[in-house]
């Protein structure tokens, strides 16, 4: 298998990484637009070769992965549609991290997330059936979260005879004595920190207030200490909301909602408009606020060495939980389902593989979906997110992912 990779940054670099040590894969194209980065990864992987390639041209996008069998897209939202199409036109499988085409109509105000929504279910019906046509699959969302995070979830439901509420928590508790606010993009990461929260409730997607419905909980992962998380920009209550009636067992309520150092570090901001992309005039000058806070903000570590010195400093925490919950009724009586899934922590995982804990996991599990690829586990042609896979698929995937040491422990409670 060919595959091109496109992106070098957290996540592309991980599954660069992992796909050089795969039998079954002759060539790995690693392309970004910076030459740095690319050259840097491919001096470290025997199947590859890097090209500079820029995102949004779709044409240069063709060129560089002539011949592959798979795409993966680790680039920016914004370049999903030109990623999408070059797939198609290179006849390849596709697989991206999020989805992100924003399909705009007039009666969208310059807030609403209408227009993304309408994107998604575009993807899934005209790219769906583009990809179907030329015998190809393309997998969105196969990170961490989403990902990781929806087959977990799949799995959680699979308890139920009926599904009511979905609740998918995590919590990043991770901080370096440095100032990170971020282990992972940080213009992904604010930009999610700037906008409204999504979320399915009473069988409607809706817009929610951004950092607003909190919940609390006590984990045994966090020591037993309180830990809050809100709402947030994310694309699984989006995802899960339209294939509920299919794969949720009719789940009426699905939330996801984050909490930890990121959150804290960007709520006031976000409270002061300071995550606002309008530009404002302050002594005579324009700027865009998010922009100016952004340029601030230190690149999420990738590389070896530049991890090591962070971790030879010091820690303040290295702490953290990723739980779903799905509430339902089992044998006529109402039960919580709850999943906590165990990952190597910050340490841990630098010492295993030379890896932030973020590129471990979110890296890892993305690289899980292109190993789906590789040993030819999706059935299904056309568009699908990784809340659709079967059972057969999300049990392959949970016994890979255990033999990474990220792990699933279910436990079914009575809901009082």
């Amino acid at each position: 298998m060919k595959v091109l990779v496109l992106g070098v940054g957290a996540q592309g670099t991980t599954v660069a990484l992992r796909l050089n040590d795969e039998p079954k894969v002759t060539e790995i194209i690693c392309a970004d637009y910076d030459e740095k980065a690319v050259d840097n990864l491919v001096q470290t992987l025997e199947k590859a070769r890097g090209i500079k390639v820029n995102g949004s041209n779709v044409d240069e996008i063709i060129a560089a992965g002539n011949g592959v069998d798979l795409l993966v897209n680790a680039m920016p939202l914004e370049y999903s549609k030109q990623a999408l199409d070059a797939a198609l036109a290179l006849k390849a499988h596709y697989q991206d991290f999020a989805a992100g085409i924003d399909i705009v109509e007039e009666t969208d105000d310059d807030t609403s997330k209408s227009a993304w929504i309408r994107g998604i279910k575009f993807m899934y019906e005209d790219y769906g059936r583009r990809f179907a046509e030329i015998g190809r699959t393309a997998v969105i969302g196969t990170g961490a979260g989403p990902g990781l995070i929806c087959v977990v979830a799949r799995r959680a439901v699979r308890e139920l005879d009926s599904c009511d509420t979905i609740n998918m928590l995590v919590y990043e508790g991770g901080e370096a004595k440095r100032f990170l606010p971020f282990w992972w993009s940080p213009v992904v990461a604010l930009g999610d920190m700037s906008e409204t929260g999504v979320a399915f409730i009473n069988g409607e997607i809706v817009e929610t207030e951004a950092f607003g419905l909190p919940v609390h909980r006590r984990w045994p992962e966090m020591g037993g200490k309180e830990v809050v998380m809100v709402e947030h920009a994310h694309d699984e209550p989006v995802y899960m909301g339209l294939n509920s009636e299919k794969f949720f067992k009719g789940a009426r309520n699905i939330y996801f909602k984050y909490g930890g150092v990121g959150v804290n570090f960007a709520r006031p901001l976000f409270r002061a408009g300071l995550l606002s992309h309008e530009e404002a005039e302050i002594d005579g000058q324009s700027v865009v606020p998010f922009d100016v806070i952004l340029h601030h903000l230190p690149p999420a570590p990738k590389y070896h060495d530049e991890i090591k010195a962070i971790l030879d400093e010091g820690l303040i925490a290295d702490e953290g939980a990723f739980v779903v919950e799905a509430y339902g009724i089992k044998n006529g009586k109402k039960v919580m389902v709850d999943a906590h899934v165990g990952a190597p922590g910050i340490v841990e995982a630098f010492e295993r593989s030379g890896l932030t804990a973020e590129m471990y996991q979110t890296g890892q599990c993305g690289f899980l979906f292109t190993k789906m690829f590789i040993e030819d586990k999706y059935t299904q042609k056309g568009l699908i997110s990784t809340d659709m896979l079967d059972d057969s698929q999300v049990d392959y995937y949970l016994d890979q992912a255990a033999k990474l040491d990220i792990t699933l422990n279910i436990d079914i409670k009575d809901d009082k």
